[in-house]
């Protein structure tokens, strides 16, 4: 069963999300909340596989909340997914930098709701590939300070092809047939970058790369 939370300052919002959600055999709001501290509070308590957060909240946005709840060791089991009125909110990209999975318009197609809940829980890429690199291409301004490569030192050379690829927007299929890897070996690779960057799903990987260098924004 997916547990979820959802954090949204808007009742009518998170009624018309828990209903959704609850129609699904697999999924269960275990609680909700209206501010940034109630969500962080709730999320402590109740420990949820998955928290659609709003940006815009009151005693806390979202993006203190998330800092906070991806920050405890004990929520490290809790992806987190931005819900904002549009698409490239100014604070989206810090949302992801500080550890939130991905992203979705509040006007998203309830199947592509389901679906997003679904992915984030299992700790893959929240959305496609494709869509999560437009986003961090079109805001890698806000991104980056300046190239940090250190975090790759305990990659293999192997394992900055692949992560260069991720930072790409290429599914694992995708990698396997760039490297001539079967696509469970790619996987194996991704899962492997993730420990040794300590990145909490495929979203945070495609930061590091565009943060350490590895792709550049217009590839």
């Amino acid at each position: 069963m997916i547990r979820v939370l959802l954090a949204d300052d808007q009742h009518l919002i998170r009624a018309g999300f828990r209903a959704l959600l609850e129609s699904e055999q697999d999924m269960e709001v275990v609680a909700e909340a209206a501010t940034g501290s109630d969500a962080v509070a709730a999320a402590i308590e109740t420990r949820p596989d998955v928290i659609l957060m709003d940006i815009r909240m009151p005693e806390g946005d979202g993006l203190w909340a998330t800092e906070r709840i991806v920050g405890d060791p004990a929520l490290a089991g809790t992806h987190i997914v931005i819900v904002t009125t549009f698409e490239l909110d100014e604070y989206v990209a810090q949302a992801i930098r500080a550890g939130a999975s991905g992203f979705l318009v509040k006007d998203t197609e309830p199947v592509e709701l389901i679906r997003a809940v679904r992915v984030a829980a299992a700790g893959d890429a929240l959305l496609s590939p494709g869509v999560t690199r437009r986003l961090l291409e079109r805001l890698a301004g806000g991104l980056r300070v300046a190239p940090e490569t250190t975090a790759l030192d305990a990659l293999t050379e192997r394992e900055r092809e692949v992560l260069t690829l991720v930072g790409q927007g290429l599914t694992n299929a995708e990698i396997g047939g760039q490297l001539f890897l079967s696509p469970l070996t790619a996987k194996t690779h991704v899962s492997r970058i993730m420990t040794k960057l300590g990145a909490r799903d495929r979203v945070h990987l495609v930061v590091v790369a565009y943060e350490t260098g590895l792709v550049q924004p217009g590839w």
